[in-house]
């Protein structure tokens, strides 16, 4: 028997949250990559946080992009010299490279991105502009007039003018 899996989908959109509920059928991409680990989390209304444990990776090692509804995360670590002559018996802690891409939905912004004890923090907010917010319509009446209920009674608003 096999199960669906939501989790590409939450992996890779941000502020698409309606239409998790819609992709019933998507089945998990082979050969998915899986590193850095990384969570997304909700943390308001329309605010979200990626964190990825980038153990091993400074400040100048990440580079963060945000461009045309994609948002890319790269690190890339310069080459270690053993200068004292030690070599490493087992490394558990990956320094490779990695690139990781995150569809952004319309409307979604980065604010901040901040690196604390080896996890990155990337803080994303989605602003919709006033213009395509929804709003009411009042309804009008054969005559031309529209009005609106007050506590059960029907108040006159305004004439419009033909």
């Amino acid at each position: 028997m096999r199960t669906i899996d939501f989790a590409p989908l939450y992996r890779s959109t941000i502020g698409f949250d309606r239409l998790f509920s819609m992709l019933d059928n998507l089945s998990p991409a082979e050969g998915a990559q899986s590193y850095p680990p990384y969570n997304i989390e909700r943390t308001g209304e329309n605010a979200y946080r990626i964190t990825m444990a980038v153990a091993g990776f400074g400040e100048g090692d990440l580079t963060i992009e945000a461009k045309e509804h994609t948002l890319t995360v790269k690190g890339e670590q310069a080459a270690k010299n053993d200068e004292d002559g030690a070599k490493v018996l087992f490394q558990g802690i990956a320094s490779r490279a990695f690139e990781r891409r995150f569809q952004l939905a319309e409307h979604v912004e980065v604010r901040a991105a901040n690196l604390e004890n080896g996890l990155l923090h990337i803080d994303l907010v989605r602003e919709i502009p006033e213009a395509m917010k929804a709003r009411k319509i009042a309804i009008g009446n054969a005559n031309g007039q529209v009005g609106g209920q007050v506590n059960g009674k029907l108040q006159k608003v305004k004439q419009i003018e033909a």
